[in-house]
């Protein structure tokens, strides 16, 4: 996006790419239909980003859901709106979209330069890359950087920057996952029976907050949407106390009343696990988690209400690579309103190598679009005004 925009403002644009192909990561996400951003009010869409929002306010108000919808139809792509309020182009597919800019760019004039590694800069401000015939070094009089965070490695994102930048003086948070699952010390039992296993139709709460959603049950833990939209608290939550204990609650549409009549009901011969099964709806994988957490309380009030509130126990976050993306990054102190690193003029920086994260629902590629097109805007009227001086 940054290319782009560079470009059409006239600016001769090289970009380098790490791996032999561009947009490795972007086609993952197609993958899932992607999810290219959502189509709420951009006051609820940036209060997503928590702590970021004021400063991600300005790139996503200059470029929101609507004008990213108008930017896919310019290169035609259509998109529509899902039934959850999520946007995604009709094909569900990312491919389409990726090559009708890549020969966008082209007819530009940019030029795209695969396995090139960035690894810091020279003395005399050159960037420095790591290709297959040794190291180059490339002047440039304008730069954006935009690495991406560290989750998903071998499509080329690996965190590998962070640490020329700090040499840099550049101040840059921890890279932790983000949109993660997390780990929890099941019965060896319940894991080799139970992984891979659905939990559809359930609602998790932590910290006073309540979503809805699907989760997969794995060997070593738990993941899915229902616990990525409260991964942040969670992970955070882990490197305050040493753990976290959500609720899970396994029947969210029924309330204890109900459940506890449904309970009630003469259970004749059946197994318990049976009864529960039958009477209250729950798969097999719901009424292990209710073995998992110990004996059965005694009444049909007090199993609904482990039905309703389960006690999640979650030890650690899965590890960065095995997350869908990354947070922490640059401070924003580091960067002025366009971008541009402080402390080396003319360097200008996009995307997840800044310090914000968001839960998925578009939220993710909405920043990045929008950070790229600021960061790009920025960058060629720093190079205008240099011009005119």
């Amino acid at each position: 996006m940054a290319a782009e925009r560079l470009a059409e403002a006239g600016v001769s644009v090289r970009a380098f790419e790490r791996m032999p192909s561009v947009g490795r990561k972007f086609l993952l996400a197609g993958r899932g239909g992607l999810n290219l951003t959502h189509s709420e009010p951009t006051d609820r869409l940036l209060a997503r980003y928590g702590e970021a929002a004021g400063r991600l306010a300005a790139p996503i108000g200059a470029f929101p859901a609507e004008a990213l919808r108008d930017w896919c139809a310019g290169l035609g792509v259509e998109t529509f709106v899902g039934s959850s309020g999520r946007i995604f182009p009709k094909s569900l597919k990312a491919s389409p979209l990726l090559r009708a800019w890549l020969a966008r760019l082209g007819g530009l004039g940019v030029r795209i330069e695969t396995r090139r590694r960035w690894t810091g800069f020279t003395d005399d401000g050159r960037l420095l890359f790591e290709t297959p015939s040794g190291p180059e070094a490339v002047g440039a009089d304008v730069v954006v950087l935009a690495l991406g965070g560290a989750s998903w490695p071998r499509l080329g994102g690996d965190g590998g920057w962070v640490s020329p930048l700090a040499e840099a003086g550049v101040s840059v948070k921890p890279l932790k996952p983000a949109n993660c699952g997390f780990f929890t010390r099941w019965s060896s039992v319940f894991a080799q029976r139970f992984a891979g296993a659905p939990l559809k139709r359930a609602a998790l709460s932590f910290e006073g907050e309540t979503v809805r959603g699907e989760a997969v049950v794995t060997a070593d833990g738990i993941e899915g949407g229902l616990i990525y939209a409260l991964a942040a608290a969670l992970r955070d939550a882990i490197e305050r106390d040493g753990e976290a204990v959500a609720s899970l609650d396994l029947r969210p549409d029924l309330d204890i009343d109900a459940l506890a009549e449904r309970l009630s009901r003469p259970r004749g011969k059946r197994s318990f696990s049976t009864h529960l099964s039958k009477t209250a709806s729950l798969p097999p994988v719901a009424v292990a988690l209710l073995r998992e957490a110990g004996t059965h309380p005694p009444g049909p009030v007090e199993i609904s209400r482990r039905i309703k509130a389960l006690p999640l126990r979650l030890t650690a976050p899965k590890p960065v690579e095995r997350a869908i993306s990354t947070a922490g990054g640059v401070e924003f102190a580091e960067l002025d309103e366009g971008f541009m690193l402080r402390r080396r003029p003319g360097v200008f920086l996009a995307g997840e190598m800044l310090d914000w994260e968001a839960p998925t629902g578009g939220y993710l590629l909405q920043a990045c679009f929008a950070t790229g097109r600021a960061a790009g805007d920025a960058a060629a009227r720093w190079l205008a005004a240099r011009a005119a001086a």
